[in-house]
């Protein structure tokens, strides 16, 4: 076969290989640049998996690519045009924003499993536009809107292959030209998830009612779903189904913070041998720090990663208090984390404005200020495609050694958040930031007591899901020490997208 242009590892090659077959089974040829339209009862799901660092999205996105020139349609979380019988379509999925967006920064067009399972209901007359921009329709004439308008949104399109963001630029709003979501009712045709390791059996089989062809990509060393008693969605799995990817591409070869993860795996490694790694590596090389305490100015963006819950609320306090913020409200610039979606099942439209609009269940978000309504929140959605919205907000604030959390404000109802400046290291996992603090007293703990998950010592497990969260610097904390702030809290360093959406969610 011809392989992409950049040379594959042997492992990588033969995953590539089982990938394109079990897509020309399907009639998609990208060897041969040749589709068909789909079968009838063929149908399969195939798994890559490999440590951090083994090439996994690096494979997805050269499969990507290969898909697109063979003429395959990629389906995103905000447009999908007019069905044709023949056609083949791709959608790539991620559990959550940031790791979508991750995705996003290569030149994949990566979006949230909610914004494929929910999809866009678009005003009939805006809905021509988004035809034309596609490439499937007549360039429209919409009363009240310019020749100049349509070109911008014309532009815009070709430069970002977004569909509300094009209509933005033309001075519409989203309340405009998206009148709700749906739960999807048709299936897709060919799904590849990255970060597969965090599906529950819920969403996978969600997943397998919508895509007859799933391909997912994932890290069998992380840690597995909470609810499913240290298993991964690759268990259900038959042999044949699954590919690992030895071999760290050479090109990650000389990262420090991949070396210590991988070092993990030696079964003799104790937690104060490794410890000792870290602290030779810190005198290596700079992106690698043994830290004698928590970075604060760090914690706004990026969270102070930590095994245990009564860690996380003592660092958040420790956080807000060095701050100065009161009691009684939030400041700009405070980092949140979406705890999930209360509202009554009669309000299920609302929920899924939420949730397709990136506040699902782990989302990391920025407070902003308050919003025009009691109750409601202005906020910077992390990783989110349109990233600024406004909600009704359940801001809860844990406090030590108190069972009930202050709630210096709330609504009614809509999205529930906990503070965010520092977060467990399971709902750590999906996201990766430039630079992470990690909280070692707590491992030390893991270690101490012995636990294991899946046949390995669940300390291990934490400090290599923790590690890979580092895309260049990663912060080993040895002491229980919180720095002083050297400047306050900001939200000026947030992009600001170029159709600048924010949207109102859930009116009471």
């Amino acid at each position: 076969m011809t392989l992409p242009a950049l040379t594959f590892s042997e492992d990588q090659a033969e995953a590539h290989d089982r990938v394109t077959a079990a897509l020309r089974e399907v009639g998609v040829d990208i060897e041969n640049a040749t589709l068909a339209p789909p079968r009838e009862g063929r149908s399969g799901v195939v798994a890559v998996t490999g440590k951090a660092g083994s090439g996994k999205t690096l494979l997805l996105a050269e499969l990507y690519k290969a898909l697109k020139e063979t003429g395959v349609d990629v389906v995103s979380g905000d447009w999908e045009g007019k069905r044709r019988k023949d056609r083949r379509t791709l959608a790539i999925l991620a559990p959550t924003n940031k790791a979508a967006s991750v995705l996003r920064m290569r030149g994949v067009p990566a979006t949230t499993i909610h914004r494929i399972l929910y999809t866009p209901v678009y005003d009939p007359e805006y809905e021509r536009i988004a035809e034309w921009l596609a490439g499937n329709g007549e360039r429209p004439e919409i009363e009240g809107l310019t020749d100049a308008a349509l070109d911008r949104a014309h532009v815009f399109y070709q430069s970002n292959n977004s569909i509300p963001g094009a209509l933005a630029a033309a001075g519409l709003r989203g309340s405009d030209f998206i009148t709700g979501w749906k739960r999807r009712e048709e299936a897709l045709d060919i799904g590849f998830v990255d970060e597969a390791s965090m599906l529950d059996d819920r969403q996978y089989d969600d997943l397998r009612e919508i895509f007859p062809t799933l391909v997912m990509f994932g890290d069998p060393a992380q840690l597995a779903p909470v609810n499913q008693s240290g298993t991964m969605v690759f268990d259900k799995l038959d042999e044949k189904q699954v590919m690992y990817l030895h071999r760290i591409h050479r090109q990650e070869a000389d990262n420090p913070i991949l070396d210590l993860a991988h070092a993990l795996a030696d079964p003799a490694l104790e937690f104060s041998d490794f410890e000792q790694m870290i602290e030779d590596k810190a005198r290596q090389d700079d992106r690698v720090v043994w830290g004698q305490r928590v970075e604060v100015d760090l914690m706004a963006r990026s969270p102070v990663l930590v095994w245990r819950n009564a860690t996380r609320i003592r660092l958040i306090n420790a956080f807000r208090k060095v701050h100065d913020a009161p009691e009684d409200r939030l400041l700009e610039g405070e980092p949140l984390i979406c705890d999930g979606i209360e509202l009554p099942l009669k309000h299920r439209k609302k929920r899924l404005d939420l949730e397709a609009r990136g506040l699902i269940k782990g989302a990391q978000v920025i407070y902003l200020g308050e919003g025009r309504k009691p109750g409601f929140s202005r906020l910077h959605v992390m990783g989110a495609e349109d990233p600024r919205v406004s909600a009704a907000s359940i801001v809860k604030i844990e406090k030590p050694d108190e069972e009930e959390p202050f709630i210096p404000f709330a609504a009614r109802m809509g999205a529930t958040f906990l503070h965010g400046a520092a977060v467990t290291i399971h709902k750590a996992q999906g996201s990766q930031w430039d630079a992470v603090q990690v909280f070692a007293p707590d491992l030390f703990v893991a270690a101490r007591m012995g636990r294991v998950e899946a046949g390995q010592p669940l300390w291990k497990r934490l400090a290599y899901v923790a590690i890979t969260r580092a895309q260049e610097r990663l912060i080993w904390v040895v002491r229980n020490r919180l720095a002083k702030p050297t400047y306050p809290l900001r939200i000026d360093d947030l992009p600001v997208p170029q159709q600048a959406l924010t949207l109102e969610l859930v009116g009471e």
